[in-house]
């Protein structure tokens, strides 16, 4: 398909105006009454989708790649540097038993979706289901780390995994896309259950009064202190996690399957806005810290949908199928978990996040809900690239016991 704009300049402009056009829209006294049912962040992603899939702009340009390595770290940087640690941690329990029961979930439901849909599977595939599918368990689990690294220990070959990430992208994105819906209704959600939010509450008011304490016009000197912090602190990430990186490979190599170089500056930019959020520094929240990270966040959301190719769906469908009712299995226990210990939506949809998607998903949803919370999402995550590779050689083993069914 002929592409209409393909120099990476002039897509970053059609998705700055798409997201401006979207916050306009937002301030219209008729047409924001939209946002109020369905969140801008979901417009956000998907309407570049749309742009994309229609040839307006590439489905791949160097600019994703750039938006992805250098302003998701940015971003956090300064989305932690107000973070109140104390508050997050009262967070307590359900957010960890929602995590697990994520992870469970994507473990068992892979192998039950094969069982009950293998039948559809062409003969000619054999054992490349089972190892694709396995592959895929590590990208639910933990990222895409976790994915090449099982996908390495079965042996799945390169057309079957690349067919499955085709089934990761469009599988787990329009999931992401119901959890940001969750974002923009979270109160009404849990209410319905009497769901405990004391503490949720309690980390935003904390954030908000902090916020409006030291709120203050931004002066262009704020501004180029922020722009600098984040970017340096970025710099910097990405210079010590090449050398961890190449260290651990050496003297680690069981460790290289589960962290990656993007994990280790996820890991670096985190502990540098947590740390930095002890000192003076966090009163750069009043000049408006968190909106320009938030800036860099809806371009990552933006670039996050141009990049979502579901028209490859018709390549697989047969394990677009099995990878549906794998997240179906995954979404329905989770949020009946989350029923049963009345938790808020919050920890369902971030603990799943921090399974399917890693530290590129998790803390994009968590701030959906509020920029404060998103710390939550990237600790979460860490945790789950640590979980993935194990976990995921477990549902690989479950998978081929399932083939075996079959075969």
């Amino acid at each position: 398909m002929d592409v209409m704009i393909q120099e990476p300049i002039s897509v970053l402009a059609i998705l700055l105006g798409i997201i401006s056009v979207l916050f306009l829209v937002k301030e219209h006294p008729q047409l924001g009454k939209v946002f109020k049912v369905v969140p801008l962040l979901v417009f956000a992603y998907f309407v570049p989708t749309l742009f994309s899939n229609t040839g307006v702009i590439p489905i791949s340009c160097d600019l994703y790649t750039f938006i992805k390595k250098t302003l998701l770290p940015a971003s956090l940087v300064l989305l932690t540097l107000s973070v109140d640690i104390p508050a997050i941690l009262r967070l307590g329990k359900p957010a960890v038993i929602l995590f697990l029961t994520a992870t469970v979930t994507i473990v068992l439901g892979g192998p039950l979706a094969y069982l009950a849909l293998g039948w559809m599977v062409p003969a000619d595939m054999g054992e490349e289901v089972w190892k694709g599918l396995a592959a895929l368990s590590g990208s639910w689990i933990g990222g895409t780390a976790n994915m090449v690294a099982i996908g390495d220990s079965v042996g799945v070959n390169d057309s079957t995994f690349q067919l499955m990430i085709v089934v990761d992208v469009a599988v787990a994105n329009v999931w992401m896309v119901v959890l940001l819906y969750f974002a923009g209704r979270d109160k009404k959600i849990d209410e319905k259950i009497g769901a405990n939010r004391k503490e949720i509450d309690i980390c935003r008011e904390r954030v908000e009064k902090f916020e409006k304490k030291v709120t203050r016009p931004s002066s262009l000197g704020d501004l180029l202190a922020i722009m600098a912090l984040a970017f340096c602190a970025t710099a910097f990430a990405k210079w010590v996690a090449g050398s961890l990186n190449l260290w651990s490979e050496e003297n680690l190599p069981s460790l290289s399957g589960i962290v990656s170089e993007t994990t280790w500056i996820v890991i670096i930019v985190t502990t540098i806005g947590v740390t930095l959020s002890f000192t003076p520094v966090r009163r750069l929240e009043g000049a408006g810290a968190s909106k320009v990270g938030s800036v860099f966040l809806y371009l990552l959301v933006a670039s996050i949908g141009a990049h979502a190719e579901f028209r490859k769906v018709v390549d697989a469908p047969v394990l677009v199928v099995i990878g549906s009712v794998w997240m179906a299995f995954h979404a329905i226990l989770l949020l009946f978990v989350r029923r049963v210990i009345k938790a808020p939506i919050f920890f369902a949809a971030v603990g799943s996040k921090a399974n399917i998607g890693g530290a590129a998903s998790a803390p994009i949803v968590a701030a959906a809900f509020h920029p404060s919370l998103a710390p939550v999402g990237i600790l979460l995550a860490v945790a789950g690239y640590v979980l993935g590779t194990y976990a995921g050689l477990v549902c690989a083993w479950l998978l081929e016991m399932v083939y075996r069914v079959y075969s």
